[in-house]
């Protein structure tokens, strides 16, 4: 009888998760565990892990551990790296070996590392992407420096990602599981801000494969993805968006599970540049994923991948800027946004990321830090491959984006109206 140990990571769903259906495929008893990190503070002097992010990942591992146990399973809960926790929990449950998503990141892939330097067999798989590494048209060293350059060779291709795979049948637990106490995940304490574009923990916007599959279900009910490529650059407002990424950052929800979804609603309302931008959007993120594969710890040098000189840092301007208290309308009410909410959307990340990196003058790993910190969809590859993007330190050939705020508030808030919501915190 074979006993494995399946660590859930980014992956915190039972559809669509190739890691999962194989040692479910390869186990007579599986004891399905999840981590919590250990609290620390960022090399600039605040908590790497803000609250709201933190409540929104337990109510995503409280929704696995009631999927679980609807197959009479349950889901183990420690705090550590996987090198801390997991070989206490695998000797005592006798398991031959440890199964987990792949991630490509620095730290994410030094776990798997010191795992295996302990004498652990460790069965990883990728599965964070539409397109897995070995699906490509190229060898994962070969991925284009240029997203347009990727784009247009996987459409000439005729690359198409793979369907989801189902739910699968879990094994039981074994039966030392019933001696193993697990940590406490407690549900969320926070208000829901009633300005805030996702305002978490409202219903319908907790973490969990349910309340995933019922937002993306809503959205496409309601025709928004024919809306999309206009209203994506808005500022305020649960529909201006798609709001799919804090569940996608915490695995919830499987983008190959999006894009089937997202290709039966256009066969039976049509296509359109509105919702071709979606699937534009979903490749960017696949691409940010594959530039980690390709460039590992280069991304985050100071100099970026070019290796330039470490910018400069005004740490006093810095904190001005977290506080929304530079003096800009505009990027102070993002600033304010983010702290209240832990959400920001997407042209307002870049104004704040600009303002920071090319008028502040500030260091762009700073901005990234607070980021990962503050917002409740963090996700490594893309908040790195984004703040890269705008420092142009990453594989954008423009070298750099800078974004002018007062240009930037006359065409995305000319009546004043988000400035005026976030005047005050």
């Amino acid at each position: 009888m074979r006993t494995l140990l399946y660590c859930f990571r980014d992956d915190l769903r039972l559809h669509d998760n190739p890691a999962l259906q194989a040692a479910c495929a390869s186990a007579d008893r599986l004891l399905p565990v999840w981590l919590t990190p250990t609290p620390a503070d960022t090399a600039w002097g605040f908590a790497r892990i803000g609250t709201r992010r933190s409540a929104f990942r337990a109510s995503a591992a409280i929704a696995l551990d009631a999927a679980l146990r609807r197959q009479g399973s349950r889901l183990i809960v420690r705090q550590g790296s996987m090198a801390q926790a997991l070989p206490a929990l695998a000797a005592a449950a006798n398991a031959d070996a440890i199964y987990c998503e792949d991630i490509a990141t620095p730290e994410e892939a030094a776990d798997l590392q010191a795992l295996r330097a302990q004498g652990w067999a460790v069965r990883s798989h990728w599965q964070a992407t539409l397109f897995a590494p070995d699906a490509l048209p190229w060898a994962p060293q070969d991925l284009p420096d240029v997203f347009t350059t990727f784009r247009q060779t996987l459409a000439r291709a005729g690359a198409t990602p793979a369907p989801p795979l189902p739910t699968p049948n879990l094994p039981p637990l074994p039966e030392q599981a019933e001696a193993m106490a697990s940590a406490r995940l407690d549900s969320p304490t926070e208000q829901a801000d009633p300005r805030s574009s996702f305002p978490f923990p409202r219903t319908g916007f907790l973490g969990g494969e349910d309340a995933a599959m019922a937002h993306l279900a809503q959205y496409l009910a309601r025709g928004l993805p024919h809306s999309y490529k206009t209203t994506r650059n808005g500022l305020s407002g649960i529909d201006y968006s798609s709001k799919l990424s804090p569940w996608f950052a915490c695995g919830a929800l499987s983008p190959r599970l999006v894009l089937q979804q997202l290709r039966a609603f256009e066969a039976v309302h049509g296509a359109s540049a509105s919702s071709d931008w979606l699937w534009f959007e979903l490749l960017w993120r696949d691409y940010f994923k594959l530039l980690q594969l390709k460039y590992g710890k280069q991304l985050y040098r100071a100099g970026g991948l070019p290796g330039k000189a470490p910018p400069p840092h005004d740490e006093e301007a810095f904190r001005r800027w977290r506080r929304g208290d530079t003096g800009q309308a505009l990027v102070d009410a993002g600033m304010r946004e983010l702290a209240a909410t832990a959400y920001l959307g997407n042209r307002m990340r870049q104004i704040v990321a600009s303002y920071l990196i090319h008028d502040l003058q500030c260091d762009w790993r700073a901005g990234a830090a607070w980021f990962e910190s503050a917002l409740i969809d963090y996700d490594c590859s893309l908040n790195h491959g984004n703040w890269l993007y705008i420092a142009g330190l990453g594989t954008d050939p423009r070298g750099g984006r800078r974004f002018n705020p007062d240009k930037q508030a006359a065409e995305y808030d000319a009546d004043g109206a988000y400035r005026a919501l976030w005047s005050a915190a």
